[in-house]
Order: C-alpha cells, then structure tokens, then sequence
C-alpha cells in the first residue's frame, strides 16, 4: 500500500495509509492530508490512486507544487518521490514498486569492496577513530590527580569499586537499535541513514547498516561513512584534485574525519544527501 509521509525541517508530523481513490492536500479541514500553514491553498494538490498507479495534480495553487524540487501541474508519482507544498514536504513511499530503482542508485554511489583501495579505507578507520576518541577525551575525571596534591590525611578513602555485574557495557559500533539486549538498549546507536536531496535519484534511502559505507565515484571524490559506538563518522578517502574535500552544510570536511549529526546535509561527488537518525 502506497504511502505519504508529512514532515516539516526533517521532522516527520504524520503518515497516511493511502486506501482510498482520491487524497486532497491543503490548508481547509475538508482536506484528506490538511497541512495549516498560510503558504498552503485551500484546496492545494490532489493525488489519485489508479490501480497500482498514483498521480498528483496540482488545483491552480498559489504557489505551486514541487515533486523533486521541481514545479509541476501534474506528474505520475514514483517510490521515494518529495512533494513540496509551501514549507512541508510529503514523501511518497509505494511498497508495490519495483526496487530496481533503489538498487541502480546503490551501484552508483556505493562503491564494492572489490574496488576499494584498502590502505585508503584504513587510513580513513584510522581517522574515525582518532575522531571517536577526541570527545570521550573531553571529559576525563581528574579527580584522582587533585587527591595526589592532598598531603598528610591519615587515612586517605579508597577509591569506589567498579561493580561491572551492574553497569551494562556500551553497545558495540555494530549494533543498532534494531536486535540489541534491552539491557543496552539506552546506550545503542540509532540506525543512520541518507536520503538524496538532488539529482535524478532524489528522495532515494540508503541505510547505513555497514561498520564503514564508502560512497562515492573513484577518480572524482570517495569519501567513507564510519559506524562507531560514539556515532556516525565521515572521512574524506579520495578525490581527482587535491583538496577536493567532501562538504558538510556547505563547508569542506577536510582531511580528519567530523561527526555527523542528526539532520546534516553531504554533499559528495557532485549529489547532495541529508543524514538522518531513526
């Protein structure tokens, strides 16, 4: 069953199931899908459902309807299609499609390890971990050095015992939210994924549920995406011009790799993708 998924700046507001023949989008209450923002129409855009084929149509909007970043008056909706209405985006998501689409956007950004260069990617693992290290680092407790500058305390206290029976160890940088003991739960990483913002493959997903992603087109720009226990980490693997650095929010990553957060937009080899937690 085809799917919208409302969301408003990278924050999903709702879901439709969409069971019916006809959906109207707009700002009125009569609207199937009723996003109340003054940049939406009454009656704004109008999905019909044919069999397993659905078609938007744009109803004379003020401002208009965008599939993809681009204006349209009508357009035959595809899986993974990002409809814009005013400031909203609706994502349409049809588990009937063919998943060939999906796969043709992996073969072109996602490189095989068969054709990675494996002292690059090192290097690159090497860097998320120096990265991962750094904040932990932040906060070490110096207690023990300032009770070493104490001097003649008869009877100094012990240091508190570890109960490692009772203190969950954190979940390994394999582990997701998805399959984790409950008991580290709370300490598990959230599953990272990327959605494409540009291009021909946009509103495509791809779920990062590799211990190292690596992106790219070799000779053009590489860079690798890292799952650690602190986080998502990327790092800059290759490129055709020195320098070429991948961007994250407009800004050149450099060489050691940065922390990615929730809602981030990369920009790599010429295609732009948002990075999302579930």
């Amino acid at each position: 069953m085809a799917r919208l998924i409302l969301s408003l700046d990278g924050q999903v507001l709702a879901e439709y199931n969409m069971s019916k023949e006809r959906y109207t989008i707009g700002r009125l209450p009569d609207n199937d899908v009723r996003i109340d923002n003054p940049a939406v129409s009454g009656h704004h855009s109008l999905i019909i459902n044919i069999l397993n084929d659905s078609f938007l149509e744009d109803l004379n909007s003020t401002n208009g309807t965008y599939v993809n970043g681009k204006l349209i008056k009508k357009h035959a909706l595809q899986n993974g299609d990002v409809i814009t209405i005013g400031h909203h985006q609706l994502r349409f998501s049809d588990e009937h499609t063919n998943e060939s689409e999906q796969d043709e956007f992996e073969k072109t950004m996602v490189i095989p390890a068969g054709l990675q260069n494996a002292e690059q990617l090192a290097a690159a693992e090497k860097a998320a971990e120096i990265a991962a290290s750094v904040e932990p680092a932040a906060n070490i407790d110096h207690s023990d050095a300032r009770d070493d500058m104490k001097v003649d305390v008869p009877e100094p206290k012990a240091p508190p015992q570890r109960v490692d029976s009772v203190t969950p160890e954190p979940a390994a940088h394999t582990e997701t939210s998805f399959g984790v003991d409950p008991v580290n739960a709370p300490t598990a990483l959230p599953l990272g994924k990327l959605q494409v913002l540009s291009g021909s493959f946009a509103g495509r997903e791809l779920e990062l549920t590799k211990a190292l992603t690596t992106l790219g087109r070799p000779g053009v720009q590489v860079a690798a995406i890292t799952r650690r226990a602190e986080g998502y980490f990327i790092v800059h693997v290759e490129s055709g011009e020195e320098g070429n650095y991948p961007l994250v929010n407009g800004q050149p990553i450099g060489a050691p790799a940065r922390k990615l957060a929730d809602n981030d937009v990369v920009q790599l080899a010429g295609v732009k993708m948002g990075f999302f937690l579930s």
